[in-house]
């Protein structure tokens, strides 16, 4: 025999295909391990997966009869898997695996690694309990306490309408002995908001329009969330008009659109204004009022130079009322004339838009220097009542003729 063919015949012993066994060490499996394995044959009663061992594992009926359609698709011949070794030594000696245990055991060690990064993720809400809501992630079961909701949620009412919902939440304790997992949406909103606050502090700019939602009024102004961060609307910055608490224009809930007045990047505030969207009075003046005019105003300040009163309508604008305008007789002090709160009849007397200010005077009221023009807006409205006057007559007539007719037809 030569030499080529003594060299093939050890080739083919060589290659035996159960020399294997003589140079590798069969796997041998141990309870609570997870392990990859190929799915080998999928019956209706069992599913045979080999995982390296001797023989092949066993996903038993019970597991597979309690698995949704999705999760018992991808038992499918040739699938690659990951199962949970249940017994190595079952029923007649055959590996009982589990493929629902692989699921969790990956779940668990997914929520650890969410603990230690502190990574938010999502739970969805299947119930409530008096301490709180019993919640899912993934396939395992989770609790959010009632206190880690927040603030606008911890009614009865509000936390009832979570059942079904997804959350965001942040994993603040994980035992996987106990099988507890303890969950938090206020610290996910404290982060989800410190996050939306960084961006929004390198995106806005002084000026910018936004929409955003009334969170809270208190005495000195109202909190406006902007999507993540709270800027706050002082009472000044409300309306054109002096407002003395929010509530007379905003009340909590309110969706509306501010302006961005000042930005703080290092104490991270934002001064927000309302007015500044509303159009300014000052720049409707020279419409709305002319050198002459009697209006009703209101005293507010009272100073040695002269008093201030805000004139009584829409507008609510702020005029001067000078010492000399007071009176025809030596005023020593404004206290002499008026006081307080005081209402008065004033006429305007000089009207200058740019530099925002109006001039006022009481004495003045009664002079001859408009009497021209008060009797022609007397003659006006004495007119406008003789028309309103004349209708209600001519109503009040028609209405006797209706009820004699009546009585006429019912005798």
């Amino acid at each position: 025999m030569s030499e080529e063919i003594l060299e093939e015949t050890v080739d083919i012993k060589e290659a035996h295909p159960m020399d294997f066994l003589l140079t590798e060490e069969l796997y041998v499996p141990a309870a609570g391990e997870l392990r990859d394995g190929i799915v080998v044959r999928d019956r209706e009663n069992e599913v045979l997966i080999d995982i390296g061992a001797k023989s092949e594992g066993i996903i038993p009926a019970a597991e597979l009869d309690d698995m949704d359609e999705e999760t018992r698709a991808k038992l499918c011949e040739d699938a690659e898997v990951t199962v949970f070794v249940v017994d190595p030594e079952g029923k007649k000696n055959s590996i009982i695996l589990s493929y629902t245990q692989a699921l969790q055991e990956q779940e668990w060690m997914t929520i650890a690694e969410y603990k230690e990064n502190k990574t938010l993720c999502q739970c969805r809400v299947l119930g409530v309990n008096r301490g709180g809501l019993l919640t899912e992630i993934g396939h395992l079961r989770g609790f959010l306490p009632k206190s880690q909701l927040q603030r606008r949620r911890q009614s009865k009412e509000e936390i009832n309408k979570l059942v079904g919902k997804m959350m965001d939440v942040k994993i603040i304790e994980v035992d996987h002995e106990q099988r507890r997992i303890i969950m938090s949406e206020r610290a996910a909103m404290r982060e989800l908001r410190a996050a939306k606050r960084k961006d929004l502090m390198t995106t806005l700019s002084k000026g910018d329009v936004c929409e955003g939602t009334v969170v809270h009024l208190a005495d000195f102004g109202a909190f406006v969330d902007i999507g993540g961060m709270e800027g706050l609307v002082h009472v000044s910055e409300l309306s054109w008009k002096r407002i003395n608490h929010p509530s007379a224009v905003l009340k909590t809930g309110d969706k509306i659109k501010v302006a961005v007045l000042s930005i703080d990047k290092d104490k991270q505030r934002l001064a927000l204004s309302l007015k500044k969207l509303q159009p300014d009075p000052w720049t409707l003046v020279a419409d709305e009022y002319k050198v002459g005019q009697l209006v009703e105003a209101k005293i507010t300040k009272i100073a040695s130079y002269g008093v201030f009163a805000r004139i009584n309508d829409d507008n609510g604008l702020v005029g001067l009322i000078h010492i000399s305008e007071l009176s025809d007789a030596h005023v020593e002090h404004p206290r002499e004339i008026v006081k307080a709160s005081e209402m008065v009849a004033v006429r305007v007397i000089r009207i200058n838009p740019r530099k925002r200010q109006i001039g006022l005077s009481i004495k003045q009221v009664s002079s001859d220097k408009y009497l021209e023009a008060d009797m022609a807006a007397a003659g006006n409205m004495a007119i406008g009542q003789t028309e309103e006057t004349e209708v209600e007559v001519v109503e009040a007539v028609e209405a006797e003729v209706v009820a004699e007719e009546s009585g006429e037809q019912s005798e």
